[in-house]
């Protein structure tokens, strides 16, 4: 028999002893009690529901789990899942035991808050707060909540990440939504395996688990879960990435390849030039550029990933390529947010999306082993001018590669003749 205690603190003052029995039956002096049962279904072959029983005053009320179990596999004796004769279930039953140990502590600490809190409360309020923490700290919740706050406060491009890796955990939970604090090393390891199955890179699986890890531990920075590091025996670093960038000869070949036969593919290398020649921009800064961005020879724009303005040279390759597409009605100085659009991320996601297709056409002509996107132009100019010699504080070692940190000092405190003194060079190598 194992017995906690404490006072209360409340006017009655009284000491709370909590008593754990073999039949899993937890019992707050004088007034509450827990237990776990089975709702077994009628048929061997069906699994029934594990559910709470909570008396409070003498009122009884049940809490219902997602925990389902055959007959055979609920110790009547211990009130707890026990084991499977089919060894496969085994590990679920384990954790089935762990989830449960947890919901029950759960519901201790609602009792202890809510004799702290007030004179008068119910079996309803036991279950009530146990439902909102639910709600509120699971997975698919709290997250969504998150997500929610990062739009208000403008971070759009983050809050998309996270629902993208919100997506693709529920993938793999089948929408089945668990608590924060069930996340346990063996679901996340799981996850992993179950990414790596799909064939995502290392690189794609860290980008998942960072995020999970993420939020996990803002819940434990609430206070709302206690830290069990669930993510400590999986990776959750970055690798250097394979090689994307294009040598400058082969550069110069798409520069010079006819396709006039078909405008979108045209224009998708047109765009991958484009943003070689300012310098590897992203593709997402050069969706908003605006014409009045472009002014006295130079473009001055601020970078959406890291919020820090650059400053780049106006060239003849820039504008032969907006005068090929130039669009009086636009206030946009390229021509990816063709039109009224309403929502401007979706309209530059769909035309991202089109470009990275076509470019694998032009990859293909270009005999390409890897896939050709708009990024690898980032990575081209970077290995470009590090082949051209120019020194590795001017280009900070591809602009980003390893530490965006040092590439924001690097560029920061270089002078913008000297960076577009580097871009001349690339420039009149093609």
């Amino acid at each position: 028999m194992i017995f906690f205690s404490g006072v209360a603190a409340s006017s009655r003052s009284r000491t709370l002893f909590i008593n754990r029995n073999r039949n899993q039956s937890f019992h707050f002096y004088p007034m509450t009690s827990i237990k776990v049962k089975l709702r077994a279904s009628n048929s061997a072959d069906s699994t029934g529901t594990v559910y709470y029983q909570v008396i409070h005053e003498r009122k009884v009320r049940h809490l219902a789990t997602p925990y389902t179990l055959l007959r055979s596999e609920w110790n009547e004796r211990r009130s707890a899942p026990g084991v499977s004769a089919d060894s496969g279930r085994n590990r679920t039953l384990s954790w089935y035991r762990e989830c449960i140990s947890r919901d029950v502590e759960r519901i201790r600490r609602i009792i202890r808050d809510l004799e702290a809190r007030t004179l008068v409360f119910t079996a309803d309020d036991i279950i009530d707060e146990f439902k909102l923490f639910r709600l509120t700290y699971s997975v698919g919740s709290y997250t969504r909540s998150l997500i929610d706050l990062m739009h208000r406060h403008e971070k759009k491009r983050t809050a998309e990440t996270y629902m993208c890796a919100l997506r693709s955990f529920m993938k793999f939970r089948n929408n089945c939504d668990l608590t924060l604090d069930a996340l346990s090393a063996e679901i996340v390891e799981s996850y992993e395996a179950a990414l790596r199955k799909r064939g995502n890179t290392p690189n794609t699986t860290s980008f998942y688990m960072r995020i999970l890890r993420a939020v996990y531990n803002r819940a434990v920075d609430e206070g709302a879960i206690e830290d069990e590091r669930p993510f400590r025996h999986v990776y959750t670093g970055v690798e250097k990435t394979v090689k994307r960038a294009l040598p400058l000869p082969l550069i110069r070949k798409m520069k010079h390849l006819d396709l006039s036969a078909n405008p979108a593919t045209e224009y998708a290398r047109d765009m991958f030039l484009m943003s070689f020649y300012l310098r590897g921009m992203s593709f997402i800064d050069m969706a908003f550029l605006r014409k009045k961005d472009l002014a006295d020879g130079r473009i001055v724009y601020r970078r959406r990933k890291t919020g820090q303005t650059l400053h780049i040279g106006w060239t003849p390759e820039m504008q032969s390529l907006i005068d090929k597409y130039s669009e009086s009605g636009s206030e946009y100085l390229l021509p990816i947010l063709a039109g009224d659009v309403a929502d401007k991320r979706k309209a530059y996601r769909n035309a991202a999306y089109r470009i990275n297709r076509h470019l694998k056409k032009v990859g293909a002509r270009l005999g390409l082993k890897i896939p050709l996107t708009m990024y690898c132009a980032r990575h081209s100019w970077a290995s470009a001018a590090k082949t051209k010699g120019i020194p590795l504080g001017v280009i900070s070692e591809g602009m980003g590669h390893d530490s965006e940190t040092t590439t924001r000092i690097y560029l920061a405190s270089l002078e913008s003749s000297v960076v577009d003194k580097a871009n001349s060079i690339i420039l009149n190598s093609l």
